[in-house]
């Protein structure tokens, strides 16, 4: 049986509204409208996005399939805080409500963090041995429920959730089967080698998000100078190409090892207000990735 082709890389770049500054985090910032998020991802081009945080989109699955049928978008995958780590506590119900819209929508992937239980990415507990035990073990059971319904389930190591270092990442791929979704940003700010990743496990990353940041304001966060809302609202995230993550050296190894799945363009953002009254266009620094991205894909697939 023939294997499907691999679709070209630059038909495989997603779009994500935290890059246009809305998050789940209360107080987090201006928050844009749904339309005028979408609206924009079209106009810089790109064709297919995440669905954002609860209430961005539509919640009734059907609603949220068509608002983005609508936009002309196509979905990818939705990013699910979850608690994992508490033997009292079943996460599978609420993942499951995620999972539904994401079928409805013709997504591929459900992108799981492991949460703290307590709002925002500032501070995080250390767990027991006996929590990690229950943390990995709900992983496992959200990929068989993710593969029930057609879906790819993956962890993404994120700052201030249980899961953020390179360290608790590798714990994760040791003592489950889930897959990984491969943060740039996130990874490294945590202490992480996205690099390395990319290299050492390509087998085991089913989704990217790429972020570039700059070391300097991401060494505040990991030395406890700076609190990572902070660090975000100074600029910490930039456009692709702009900061010291070596994104070309992570997409060659991926699409070397074969890697077909998407790469989501996340550039975290804090809003101060509407663009009209600051000035600030989100838009802008997202065209401006596209482009990076766009040009390390020609390399890629000339064999440069």
């Amino acid at each position: 049986m023939s294997v499907p082709a691999r679709p070209p890389l630059t038909e495989r770049i997603a779009g994500a509204p935290i890059s246009w500054g809305v998050c789940e985090v209360p107080g987090w910032g201006f928050q844009l409208d749904v339309d005028t998020v979408l609206d924009q991802m079209r106009e810089v081009g790109i064709v297919a996005t995440e669905f954002g945080p609860d209430g961005f989109l539509p919640d009734a699955p059907a609603a949220k399939a068509a608002k983005l049928s609508e936009a002309g978008l196509r979905a990818v995958g939705q990013f699910v805080p979850a608690m994992l780590h508490d033997s009292e506590h079943d996460p599978l119900p609420e993942v499951e409500v995620a999972m539904a819209g994401l079928v409805a929508a013709g997504a591929s992937t459900v992108v799981i963090a492991a949460a703290t239980g307590v709002e925002g990415y500032d501070a995080r507990p250390d767990l027991s041995d006996a929590q990690w035990a229950t943390l990995l073990a709900n992983l496992d059971r959200i990929t068989d429920a993710a593969a029930r319904h057609g879906l790819i389930a993956t962890l993404h190591p994120h700052v201030g959730t249980l899961v953020e270092s390179g360290t608790e990442a590798e714990r994760v791929l040791a003592g489950s089967r889930i897959g990984l979704c491969l943060d740039t940003g996130h990874l490294l700010i945590g202490g992480g080698d996205p690099v390395g990743l990319a290299r050492l496990h390509p087998e085991r990353i089913a989704h990217v998000h790429l972020k570039d940041v700059r070391l300097d304001l991401a060494k505040g966060v990991q030395e406890g100078r700076q609190s990572y809302t902070g660090a975000v609202a100074d600029g910490m995230y930039v456009p692709l190409g702009e900061g010291d993550v070596d994104i070309a050296a992570i997409v060659g190894s991926l699409e070397d090892a074969g890697y077909a799945g998407w790469y989501v363009l996340e550039q975290d953002t804090i809003l101060t207000g509407s663009p009209s009254e600051t000035g600030v266009d989100p838009a802008a620094d997202v065209r401006a990735s596209i482009a990076h991205i766009t040009a390390i894909a020609e390399r890629v697939e000339s064999g440069l």
